[in-house]
């Protein structure tokens, strides 16, 4: 029998909407800047919810006089330091899936012409070690990561195109679920529609403003954003 064709792309954010880690990635790379250059900062001061790790990492090395950058003399070795400090703390797991999650993810994977990708700013060895300790990392078909991209907007036209190239949709059908005004914003920049949830940093008042299609408080009922879905 022949396969239907694709009629959905769900592109999930990571943090704050799959699930939480207790901020294992900003200890993570505060661990390695300490191990890296004996410099002692937590990174609080740091807006890190819906960005991407190479912005937040920049804005890092820029406080401190460092060079980063992809192709620099301390790109390689830093970030292994942070995977490594990464792993340690994801082992075992803190933090959790959200509610609900595993819920939804099963039944986008039980609709024949859905499927689900990331679209999220982690890198992609980051994003393996936090949906890999809560064994959901295989549970996507691909991923936009944020070392591919200078944002997040771009990041989303990234994970549009690779959508349309492997599965033959156009932006409309790709859906960006996330839970920050960014993830409504780079929905709108690449043409995708868009589901806030109320999970991360951000309270249902604040998303509501950005107007996303469709707001949620989370996950744990996927009613409204089944039915809402299958509509489309």
């Amino acid at each position: 029998m022949k396969t239907p064709p694709v009629s959905l792309v769900w592109l999930f954010d990571v943090d704050g909407t799959l699930l939480l880690t207790e901020g294992a990635g900003r200890i993570a790379i505060s661990r390695a800047l300490h191990e890296r250059f004996g410099i002692t900062d937590d990174l609080r001061h740091i807006p890190m919810a819906g960005r991407t790790d190479p912005l937040i990492v920049g804005d890092m090395a820029r406080t401190h006089g460092l060079d980063l950058a992809h192709g620099s003399e301390h790109h390689e070795e830093f970030w292994e330091a942070t995977y490594r400090h990464m792993r340690e703390l994801m082992t075992p797991p803190r933090g959790g899936l959200l509610p609900g999650v595993m819920n939804v993810l099963d039944a986008v994977a039980g609709e024949p012409t859905w499927v689900s990708a990331l679209l999220t700013g982690n890198v992609p060895a980051m994003a393996q070690l936090k949906l890999g300790a809560f064994g959901v990392w295989d549970r996507f078909d691909f991923g936009a990561f944020g070392s591919e991209a200078p944002d997040r907007n771009a990041l989303a036209n990234v994970a549009v195109k690779r959508a349309h190239e492997r599965h033959g949709v156009e932006p409309h059908q790709c859906i960006v679920v996330g839970d920050t005004e960014h993830d409504i914003a780079c929905a709108r920049a690449a043409g995708a529609r868009v589901v806030a949830v109320a999970t991360g940093g951000r309270s249902r008042q604040q998303l509501e403003t950005h107007h996303p299609d469709l707001l949620l408080d989370d996950l744990r009922d996927n009613t409204p954003l089944l039915r809402w879905a299958r509509g489309l």
